[in-house]
């Protein structure tokens, strides 16, 4: 057994050859990021996604294909022996929910397994999935302890570095985001410092502790959350008093410190999933979080109050609902993104066909396949040719955006059809000149 000094002398030792875990909307950007400058390897379970990167092809478009060309000391791979000479492991794989909304740790905990089998003395292990304080070391180094049989912080060390990937946005790219920083010992959190300032131009931030850094991560987007949440129920509540909530939201915001937040649904892997991982943590040390599952409720709860007002102006507009079909635009969880992860259309679909309505949904940015194996939604078209009773533009997609009034009118049928516009992209008055029942958010 080597000292400790010597191993914290080899921590500090550079061009460790990297293997990012998980190449999906956080891992393939990281890998191609080191992938320019220093030996990397992307590896992935899928080994269909392996073939479509080795093709230069990115079907989550976060990655273009010049910058997959331009990666050329990235290898892919769905080999786990491949694993076996690399040094520095960065685990990126998803950390959803369950049925209930609890953690659900499988991928990382699988994850962990396989990188314990390739783990050697000195290795580092640098998580990045959004997990609640404590999981790396209470739950993760546990794992990698028991299958690889070393011993942490003698023979290999860990981190935590959070993604901070925003799916779809081409301004905020990851290396134009500070990156927060962590490690299991004061030299292994300098090395892994200075291994994300490598590719990071944005800098860094280095926590004092990995716990620091897991909770820093997983209350941003629960700060966020209930900021909608509050923004969810005043547009109810200006809903029964007659206002119009972006009336309302445009006047307060003429104050300079007012928060420019928005209604509408939350989706998406981060922010309708993390509040869950901090609550679930809070409830294992006894207590119970009011506000925070409080803000959850309310913004799952938005899906079931859109479909509700929609059907409420469709009898008004005198609309038979069980004999009618409703075009819904947009199924992924943000615009101009394909990501259908924790969509809230497939609530808003069931709800409408709770009412016996007939559901079509068009989205030009989502994959087929990946809507009918995610989702269980069929894409169709929704045009002049395949009229419909009423709509819900529920994603703001450039798509949607640029359609006129006049040609949005073409899509329906009858005298006084129902425009649910969730993201408040189209001006209320064009709408009702041309004959729409407006419903916005």
């Amino acid at each position: 057994m080597v000292t400790n000094l010597l191993l914290e002398v080899d921590v500090m030792l550079k061009h460790k050859k990297i293997a990012i875990i998980g190449l999906g909307y956080v891992g393939l950007p990281l890998a191609v990021e080191f992938g320019k400058a220093r030996s990397t390897l992307g590896f992935d379970i899928n080994a269909s996604r392996i073939d479509e990167l080795r093709a230069g092809k990115d079907n989550t478009l976060e990655v273009s294909e010049e910058d997959l060309a331009g990666a050329s000391q990235l290898v892919f791979s769905c080999d786990t022996n491949d694993l076996d000479d690399c040094k520095i492991f960065i685990v990126t794989v998803p950390t959803p929910i369950d049925d209930v909304n609890r953690p659900d740790l499988t991928p990382i905990v699988k994850a962990s397994e396989t990188v314990a089998k390739s783990l050697k003395v000195g290795d580092i292990v640098i998580y990045e999935s959004t997990v609640f304080p404590g999981c790396t070391e209470e739950v993760c180094v546990p794992i990698l302890e028991r299958v690889s049989g070393l011993d942490f912080n003698q023979d290999f060390f860990c981190g935590y570095s959070p993604e901070r990937i925003n799916p779809g946005d081409k301004v905020n790219t990851l290396t134009k985001i500070t990156k927060i920083t962590s490690g299991s010992t004061p030299t292994a959190a300098d090395e892994i410092d200075e291994l994300y300032k490598s590719i990071i131009t944005a800098g860094t931030f280095p926590a004092v502790s990995i716990k620091v850094a897991e909770a820093a991560k997983v209350i941003e987007n629960t700060q966020r959350d209930l900021n909608i949440a509050l923004t969810n129920e005043l547009s109810v509540i200006f809903g029964r008093l007659g206002i119009d909530t972006i009336d309302v939201l445009e006047a307060a915001g003429s104050k300079w410190n007012f928060l420019p937040f928005r209604p509408g649904l939350v989706g998406g892997h981060c922010i309708g999933v993390d509040p869950y991982y901090l609550t679930h943590k809070a409830e294992q040390v006894g207590y119970h979080p009011q506000v925070i599952l409080a803000g959850r409720k309310i913004n799952d709860g938005m899906a079931q109050y859109l479909v509700k007002k929609v059907i409420q102006k469709m009898l008004i507009s005198g609309i038979d609902v069980t004999k009618s079909t409703v075009g819904v635009m947009g199924v992924t969880f943000k615009e101009n993104c394909p990501d259908v992860r924790n969509s809230k259309i497939t609530d808003v679909v069931s709800e409408l066909k709770a009412w016996g309505v007939n559901v079509v949904v068009a989205d030009p940015w989502a994959d087929p396949i990946e809507v009918e194996r995610i989702c269980g939604i069929t894409l169709a078209k929704v045009d002049s040719k395949n009229q419909v009773d009423s709509l819900i533009v529920a994603v703001g997609h450039d798509e949607f955006r640029d359609l006129d009034i006049v040609t949005l009118r073409s899509l329906c049928r009858g005298s006084a059809p129902v425009l649910a516009d969730v993201k408040s992209i189209y001006d209320r008055i064009a709408l009702r000149e041309q004959g729409f029942s407006v419903f916005r958010l």
